[in-house]
């Protein structure tokens, strides 16, 4: 019998229903332990600053290790579950889509940079700031008659100062510094990775050779061009496998795969990312 798992998308608005979702920003506040079982995803972005805690993060299936004065971030679509310890007390700001969009560019560095690296370990000034500006949000959600235009600078600020902490984190992956084609190869992958599966197009579009890309990939990545592209294609289809209940061949289509045995063999293959656990496992055994 085919075993297949539905871990839903969260709305914004089963947070905190009392407040009106309508606003598309809320304010929620975590103290002492908690436990995510199965993993799924938001629909809205989140900033998670903790001031104590313990335990682990896991997001996209790789596991961070709660600790004091952290901030991690969570993007729409990303699939994420923790097991929090009890010491454990986080301040959250959940931002809707069409918000965080207009606040985006606070952030100052690409967002794939932050996908990448979403935990930042905060210096204790930089926490406090961040802190007393969660704090006045929270405050000003309080009110009767909300100001959203000091909403909005607040998170502006909140992104900047994070974004001063990230610099650091950032400009230490020096990969990316040094070889910025690499940075762009990636950024280009997140893109077209469904309907683009050869190398061929990103060299093109990088205006190198595809053989000059493979190169700069194994030597600086350790792996081939194409594997970037896999993996990245393996991650969406955990994704889906994770937060849905469609059918393995509907989900091999939409990521521009028509053979349906060289997509279940493709999640077996990968060495880098965990496989698919047990009961998404069934799924690819009853295609």
């Amino acid at each position: 019998m085919d075993v297949t798992v539905n871990f839903p998308t969260l709305d914004i608005s089963e947070f905190w229903p009392s407040q009106d979702a309508g606003n598309n920003l809320l304010y929620h506040e975590i103290i002492g332990e908690r436990y995510i079982e199965k993993p799924h995803k938001h629909d809205f972005f989140l900033f998670m600053l903790f001031e104590d805690g313990s335990g682990t993060h896991s997001i996209d299936f790789v596991n961070h290790q709660v600790k004091p004065k952290q901030l991690h971030l969570l993007f729409p679509e990303q699939i994420h579950k923790w097991k929090l310890g009890g010491e454990t007390h986080a301040h959250q700001l959940m931002i809707s889509k069409s918000v965080f969009e207009t606040l985006a560019n606070s952030l100052r560095f690409s967002l794939i940079l932050y996908q990448n690296d979403p935990v930042i370990n905060l210096s204790a000034d930089a926490y406090a700031k961040i802190l007393y500006e969660f704090q006045c949000v929270s405050s000003e959600l309080k009110k009767t008659a909300i100001l959203w235009e000091i909403i909005d600078a607040r998170v502006r600020l909140i992104a900047l100062l994070i974004s001063r902490e990230a610099e650091t984190l950032f400009n230490n992956q020096t990969v990316y510094k040094t070889k910025p084609v690499l940075f762009k190869y990636r950024s280009l992958i997140d893109v077209y990775y469904k309907k683009e599966k050869l190398i061929a197009f990103y060299a093109d579009r990088l205006n190198i050779s595809a053989n000059y890309l493979n190169i700069l990939c194994k030597k600086h990545f350790h792996e081939s061009a194409t594997a970037l592209i896999h993996e990245r294609l393996i991650l969406e289809a955990k994704r889906i496998l994770l937060t849905t209940e469609i059918p393995i061949k509907e989900i091999a289509f939409d990521l521009g795969f028509y053979d349906v045995a060289y997509f279940s063999n493709s999640l077996k293959i990968r060495p880098r990312l965990p496989l698919v656990n047990l009961e998404d496992s069934h799924r690819l055994n009853h295609i």
